[in-house]
């Protein structure tokens, strides 16, 4: 294989200048995979019609949910709410050709390879609190006080779990399990929407929206796992950081708000391993 392994996320698409950028997505090469990091879009029908068109253009595509798919949005016809809602996006995938988080964990054979690319659903639980507080309701109450709320509260449903953490901690309990069986000779891609760590959350300008951007207990993973990547989005702040000696690659296009302000035409896909063609 002589392809790249690229990755996007947070693309938004409900913006016509973000679709835009999507239509301009393309392989250098007929190997070429693309990792789409979560935040496609709110609306069922644009996440399928998005993931249809990278999947007709990438060798492989790997998807993982971010929080705005998961959203039962009171425009979308698609009105599954929580994990029912999860389970048709994961269906609607595998109709279409693209890997998530309850497929097999494919093997990148590329340069820099072979590697496990690990694509996670994690969510998040509170714990990444708002400075100064101690538990999740202290936390809320200051984000709500700052006038910093996460939209999820209103429209990301975590039926049939009482609230959101119980979901979170029911995901990370079966995708520990699933790592654990990965091939232990072989290091790999860790792919989620939120970030494994919470230093990556300590730019925000609001620092009470990190409660909505993880959990503590995926702190060690990158380590016990042994990702060479850790590919993320969520925060909107695009970049390359180091935890650990792990590297941490934040790969969201975002808001167009966001990114017209860094100038020049917005060239979202990152490469993650491979050689320029």
């Amino acid at each position: 294989m002589t392809g790249s392994l690229f990755a996007v996320s947070d693309l938004h698409v409900s913006y016509a200048e973000n679709r835009r950028v999507v239509d301009g997505l393309r392989p250098e090469t007929d190997d070429d995979w693309l990792i789409v990091a979560g935040d496609v879009g709110e609306l069922f029908a644009a996440v399928e019609r998005t993931l249809r068109q990278l999947r007709d253009r990438f060798a492989t595509v790997v998807w993982v949910p971010g929080n705005h798919e998961l959203w039962t949005h009171p425009s979308d016809p698609v009105t599954l709410r929580g994990q029912a809602r999860y389970d048709a996006l994961v269906r609607m995938c595998r109709d279409i050709g693209v890997l998530t988080p309850e497929d097999d964990y494919p093997v990148w054979h590329g340069a820099g390879g072979p590697v496990t690319v690990a694509p996670l659903f994690q969510l998040y639980d509170y714990s990444f609190r708002a400075p100064g507080t101690s538990t999740k309701e202290e936390s809320l109450r200051r984000a709500y006080d700052a006038g910093v709320v996460c939209t999820d509260e209103m429209l990301l449903h975590p039926d049939p779990y009482p609230d959101r953490e119980s979901w979170c901690w029911a995901r990370i309990a079966e995708t520990e399990r699933r790592l654990a069986a990965t091939d232990p000779a072989l290091p790999t891609v860790l792919v989620s929407h939120w970030p494994l760590v919470r230093e990556p959350t300590d730019v925000l300008w609001y620092p009470e929206f990190a409660q909505w951007c993880g959990t503590e207990r995926t702190a060690d993973w990158h380590v016990r796992h042994r990702a060479v990547v850790a590919v993320y989005g969520h925060l909107h702040i695009p970049r390359t950081t180091h935890h650990d000696g792990v590297r941490f690659e934040e790969v969201s296009l975002g808001y167009p708000r966001e990114w017209s302000r860094r100038g020049g035409e917005p060239r979202p896909m990152r490469r993650i391993l491979g050689a320029a063609a």
